[in-house]
This record gives C-alpha cells, structure tokens and sequence, in this order.
C-alpha cells in the first residue's frame, strides 16, 4: 500500500476467502472413425442421441467406434469425441475430391474460385452423397413451378434491409432447400431437411435483429448439412453489397444441385487413431479424465501389433498428461480365441507398466439398435463409464469394481468369462476380471491398475484420488505465484489445503494427512532460488480385495469372550 504523507483514512480490502475448486473427475475422450462429424476436432457430447445427431449412426464399419462411445455414455457424464483424419472425401456439386473436415479447412479454401461448384457436405463422407440443395430466386415463375414452394410463406423478393437503402427493385432475395434426395438421413427418399427463407445476395444485408442475412454466412452458421463454395450457377457472383451498383441476376427457375464423389474410409490405422488421441496431449488446454479407444481386433487378422499401438498411445497420453487415466481392452479376437486366459496375459506382459492405466479382460456383446443386430466391441468405455458412475454416487477415490459400483450396463454376454482359477492369474497379471455373475449380472472384478511393483497406485482407486488432489491443490497454488516466500504466504497455502483436506477425510478418501509448509522446507536457498516447497502426506483409504471369514464351531458350554476376547 502506498504511504500517507498527512492525516486520513485509507481503506484496503484483503481478500482471504479463497479456497480449493472443485475439479472434474468424469470427463471421457475418445478417439474413433464415424460416418459424419467435424475431422480432427474435440466435441463434447453428453448423450447417445447427441452422438448420433453429431457424428452418424453406425454401419458395419463404424460400430466398433460409435458403440465404444455409446458404451461410455449410458453412465452419464460428458464425453469428448474426436472423428479421426483418414481418406475421406465430401460431396460437392461438381465432384473432384475435395476435403473440408473442420472450419479450418474451410477457411483455409479459396471461396468462390472452387471448381467443384456451389455447395460441399458439410463434412466428409459418403453421406453427403445423399443431400441435394436447391435455391428459388427473386421470381413468381420460379417460385411457382418450384418443387418446395409449400415449405415457405411466400415468393422472394427484395429484401426489407435492400428496400431501406433506396434500392426498392433489388430482387436480392433467395429461398434455399436442403433436400436428403436418397432418404439416407431420414429414411424417405426427397425429404426436406432445412429450409432457410427470405436470404439476401448482399454481403451486408442484414435482418431485422441485426444479425447477417448474406445467404453465404447463413448458410454456414446455421446448416447442419452443407456449406457454401460459391455463387449458384446464374446469380450473381458473392461479395457484393446490397449498397453496391450491382443489379442482382434473377433466373426464372430454382436452381438445384445434387452433391456427388463423397467417400468414406472408416478403418482407420493406429497411427491415425493416435493422431487423434494426441489433440488430449495438451493438459493445459484440454480437460479431460478418463480415456478409452476401440482396441482393435474384430477378427484374428486384425489382431495384430497395431492395436499394442493404441494402447501405447493411450498410456502415452495419460502418462504425460498426469491428470488423467487410460483404460484399455485387449483386442476382440484375443478374448474371442481357443485359449483367452493366456493369451490375455500374453498381451497384457508387454503394456508399459503404469498407474495411470487399468486393462480389463474380455470383449463385450452388445445389441446396435441401430442395425438390429448384435456387436463385439472392447469393454474399455464400460470402464472409464463405471469411473463416471462412481463419481455420481460416491467419489473419485472409491473403487469401481463389485457389485455395488461395478454393474456393466447393456452387456449380452462375455467373450471369456474367468474361472476363479483365471481370476487368480489375470489378477497377477495386471488384468481387471469382467465376470457375469448368476443373479448378480455382469461385474467389473478386480481394481488394478498397470503398475507391476506393489505400491498404494496398483489400485485405481488410489490412483483417481491423487489425480483429484493434485489436480485440486495445484490449481489452488497458482494463486501463490508472484507472492513473497514468507511465514504469511506460506501459513495461507496451508490454512487453503488442510480444509480441503479435511473434507476429503471426511468423505473418506483418506484417513490422515499432513501439511507442512514453513521454514523446515522453505530454507533460505529454496526462496531465493524463487522458489516455494509444500509437502503434502497422504495415507489413502484402500479397497478390499480380500475377504476372509473365519467360523469357528465352539462347545455348548463355552463363554465366547474366553476364546474371542471381546
């Protein structure tokens, strides 16, 4: 504060309240191929419906991607998807093989010099093969003999913002269709999907809430289907005002172009499905918690050491990352084959050993109501769904294996179901058991995590209530930066942590804790290297893996405290 030179009243405002935040703990991401959706881009979905509305319902080739997600998501929370770069193509009007996955690539084009004509899908694939758009100009002719006159109000004309600029004959008006002409979208060949009325030619046109009325951003704002390349063969070029000199070119029939040459790629590689997974590399920028991936493996060819690559990745990410976990499925046809137990372990034996990864046992059969037909997929968004349970009805740090948090969801049947005996070697092998239980339904069996060496984070629990107290504490310290290392700083940090702290003991995530913060480990060479040093001791609550029941049968004449002590 700066100093009084005479007698007055300065008043100052300290602001002491500040506390630990409460984190995300059940936030997925995911990487896999789907039929439509922005390429190379993170986007949060929060439901099943949500999925297929952004990304497509599954085929025969994408299921093993759409069904992962889904899986992930009948447990609730939020789920960040990434469509994976491979070579697909977008429709377009005149074909050619054009590849607009995302905005940036959109931005990146030079529009309205496109060869490929008038409109391009929106995203790539062979879906868009299926959109038609057709445009109704300023004219009662065109208007009249138009197909879809019925879904608007009235002919187009000149618009009110052209009329209030003096240009009362302008005929800058437009309707446009967009049309599934296939019924791949809505399953009835020729069905109207949009319909945008009363759009202007003018660059800067506007509505009458002031928003652009320019038919080319509205288009592109709002068009779930397609987005503009360039003027519709016979109006007027794009780019000019309605203020301009320029008189807009009327035709006297609607102009309707069907989009071609749109392709699809949906076997994606590892490398590709990396490529995706790496866009949550970045902890800083991207918050995510639990991730998963198809694993790969439908058949024995696929079974290969490609799938050992996602799985790499997964672990890669998460290991960097450090505030996260990967949960990984060996290959379908692994836990599909004449010998799962050991050819589980087999595969397992090479994953990196790490506590920030769990891997389950089995593939899963789960019905595509999409398709009527049933599916092997991993299990790997089953867990990571179960974590998100967890999170809804008890805490981060509670295990989410057994039959109290540990209910698959969906599940047909197991590809393996172990024995107790395989239990006992998949246990040991760093292998979480998935087993269906008579009366009890199908159970997550086992906690592990990937570390090899005994340690408090073999146990998933153990390794989530770390995440959520570094996670937690860390952002709380940043608020310390560019403070002096001194008794008061150091007695804030720790009156900031050892609540927080508390409340976790009392949610029982831990069962003691220590803060020590002051001149013990903040020596001098500590604070004039710049430097601050808390330490934090934790002793975690641990799950029961292990029950024993001992029932000892007595005389009748026996007092149970002489043999008891109790």
């Amino acid at each position: 504060m700066a100093f009084q030179v005479s007698p007055g009243v300065q008043v100052n405002e300290i602001d002491a309240s500040g506390v630990v935040p409460a984190v995300s703990t059940s936030i997925g991401g995911m990487a896999g191929s789907f039929n439509w959706g922005p390429v190379a881009k993170i986007v949060t979905v929060t439901s099943e419906k949500e999925l297929a509305e952004t990304f497509g319902t599954p085929d025969s080739n994408t299921f093993k991607h759409f069904l992962t997600a889904a899986s992930f998501l009948k447990y609730g929370g939020a789920l960040k998807v990434v469509r994976a770069k491979t070579a697909h193509d977008n429709a377009t009007v005149g074909g050619g093989g054009l590849f607009v996955g995302n905005e940036t690539d959109y931005e990146g084009l030079d529009l309205g010099n496109i060869s490929e004509g008038a409109w391009v899908a929106k995203y790539p694939g062979e879906l868009g093969n299926s959109l038609q758009v057709s445009v109704c100009p300023a004219n009662a002719t065109a208007y009249n003999g138009w197909a879809y006159k019925s879904s608007f109000s009235a002919v187009p004309g000149t618009s009110d913002y052209a009329t209030d600029l003096g240009k009362t004959a302008a005929a800058d008006e437009l309707h446009i269709v967009v049309i599934d002409q296939d019924g791949k979208w809505s399953g009835k060949a020729g069905t109207v999907l949009e319909t945008f009325e009363f759009l202007s030619q003018g660059s800067d046109a506007k509505g009458p809430d002031g928003t652009t009325n320019y038919y080319k951003d509205v288009i592109n704002t709002q068009s779930e289907y397609v987005r503009w390349l360039a003027a519709p063969t016979g109006l007027t070029d794009a780019g000019d005002a309605v203020t301009a000199t320029t008189t807009y070119t009327t035709v006297t029939a609607a102009i309707t172009n069907s989009l071609t040459a749109g392709t699809d790629d949906n076997t994606p590689t590892a490398a590709e499905i990396a490529t995706g997974l790496n866009l949550f590399a970045d902890s800083e920028t991207v918050d995510v918690n639990l991730l998963f991936a198809f694993p790969g493996g439908n058949t024995e060819a696929e079974a290969t050491a490609s799938d050992k690559d996602i799985a790499g990745s997964l672990i890669t990410i998460a290991n960097s990352r450090k505030d996260c976990m990967a949960f990984i499925s060996p290959p379908v046809a692994v836990s599909r084959g004449a010998n799962p137990g050991d050819a589980i372990v087999t595969w397992v034996s090479t994953l990196t050993s790490t506590s920030y990864a769990a891997c389950d046992s089995t593939a899963l059969y789960v019905y595509d109501k999409y398709n009527d037909v049933y599916r092997w997929i991993g299990a790997g968004g089953h867990q990571a769904g179960l974590c998100a349970n967890t999170d809804n009805v008890a805490d981060a740090w509670f295990s989410p294996a057994g039959v109290n948090r540990g209910q698959l969801l969906g599940v047909t049947k197991l590809a393996y179901n172990p024995s107790k005996a395989d239990r006992d070697s998949l246990y040991k092998a760093r292998v979480n058991p998935i087993v269906s239980l008579p009366g009890q339904g199908t159970v997550l069996f086992g906690d592990k995590t990937l570390l090899s060496r005994p340690s408090a984070f073999d146990r998933i629990n153990v390794r989530r209530l770390f995440i959520t107290l570094e996670k937690a504490i860390s952002t709380a310290a940043e608020a310390q930066l560019f403070e002096f290392n001194d008794e008061f700083t150091r007695a804030q940090f720790r009156n900031l942590v050892e609540p927080f702290l508390r409340d976790i003991k009392g949610r029982r995530g831990v069962t003691d804790f220590a803060v020590v913060c002051d001149q013990t480990n903040n020596t001098s060479q500590v604070i004039d290297s710049n430097r601050f040093v808390a330490d934090i001791f934790i002793k975690p609550a641990r799950s029961i893996n292990f029950i024993t029941l001992n029932f000892v049968a007595t005389r009748t004449g026996v007092d149970f405290s002489e043999i008891s002590g109790v």
